[in-house]
């Protein structure tokens, strides 16, 4: 099948944006074989003849999904797409996080077996706008608002996700699915309202006035400022080092209260590092809000206080004491 040149055109922009002219590197695509990522394995083949290779992840959570990825592979194959079933297992635990974490692994291991440069996923502008709805109503920070990267690393591996349709809607991906004459997965999970998703899914399809174009804008906006502030938060932390002892010991200048709390955040995931505890932000955030409060807390294994010296507030760390057993 053809896809319409001019949105071939546009995906090979947007997908330069994010990684460049890598001029004969193969590219992989993370195909479920629903609309969304039919879509994405339509354009970039067309857009990347013979320099792209699927993979479909089967996480065993349905009767149906061995079927579904049998699906996607015959797909890929009509097209002469090389295609990959991962069969992963799910820990227990939170079922979308752990399934986003099995799925990744997955796809890390098979892109570096492949020689595959870069793994492309299917989120859109919806997805995003979704994101950022969800984690504003529960008042999440800076961080979290930042929504869905256009690009980053898988974790422990130095293959970067690409997601180049973040600036599309999803009607357009759907009509370029409807138009492939292939059929497509449907996930029933993508209609359960038991997810928060769905239901923000449901909410925004039913809105008259939220402008979802605009909504992802915000979230591209606010990771940019989320970038910005990570780079100083590492340049004060460096500072830090050199001049106050770090990381036993941090002086929060007043001149940094500006950025109070998402900037003392993220100075302390750099204290957790050098420490060798992976803080999470909402811990380096409790920490924060109880050493500007002149609370002394315990977290993660770290221990930190606050005091004062000449009039200046110091916080002071140590690896948290093993607690005595019977």
């Amino acid at each position: 099948m053809t896809v319409d040149p001019e949105l071939v055109d546009r995906f090979q922009t947007d997908l330069r944006a994010l990684w460049g002219d890598d001029e004969g590197a193969r590219l992989g695509i993370a195909f479920s074989g629903g609309p969304d990522s039919l879509a994405l394995l339509l354009l970039a083949h067309a857009a990347m003849p013979d320099r792209v290779v699927a993979a479909s992840v089967d996480h065993g959570l349905r009767p149906e999904s061995a079927d579904e990825v049998r699906h996607a592979a015959d797909i890929c194959q009509s097209l002469g797409l090389p295609h990959a079933i991962l069969e992963v297992e799910v820990a227990e635990g939170n079922l979308q996080s752990e399934a986003r974490l099995a799925r990744y692994a997955a796809l890390a291991r098979w892109a570096q077996a492949e020689g595959v440069a870069a793994i492309c996923t299917a989120h859109h502008a919806d997805d995003q706008a979704e994101t950022f709805l969800m984690r504003a109503n529960r008042g999440s920070g800076l961080a979290g608002l930042s929504g869905v990267r256009g690009r980053n690393v898988i974790p422990d591996t130095d293959i970067a996700v690409l997601r180049p349709l973040l600036g599309w809607r999803r009607s357009v991906l759907e009509e370029i699915a409807a138009n492939s004459g292939f059929e497509p997965v449907r996930d029933p999970s993508n209609e359960d309202r038991a997810f928060d998703r769905v239901r923000m899914r449901k909410a925004l399809a039913t809105s008259d006035f939220i402008d979802v174009e605009a909504v992802s804008r915000s979230a591209r906006m606010l990771a940019e400022m989320q970038d910005a502030v990570a780079g100083l938060a590492n340049e004060e932390w460096e500072r830090a080092r050199e001049e106050d002892g770090a990381p036993a010991r941090y002086r929060p200048l007043a001149r940094m209260s500006t950025y109070r709390p998402a900037f003392l955040s993220e100075v302390m995931t750099h204290m957790g590092a050098d420490f060798g505890i992976a803080l999470s932000r909402s811990d380096a955030a409790r920490i924060v809000a109880d050493l500007i409060d002149g609370r002394p807390v315990n977290i993660s294994g770290i221990q930190a206080r606050a005091s004062t010296e000449n009039d200046e507030p110091v916080w002071t760390f140590a690896p948290e004491k093993p607690r005595r057993t019977a």
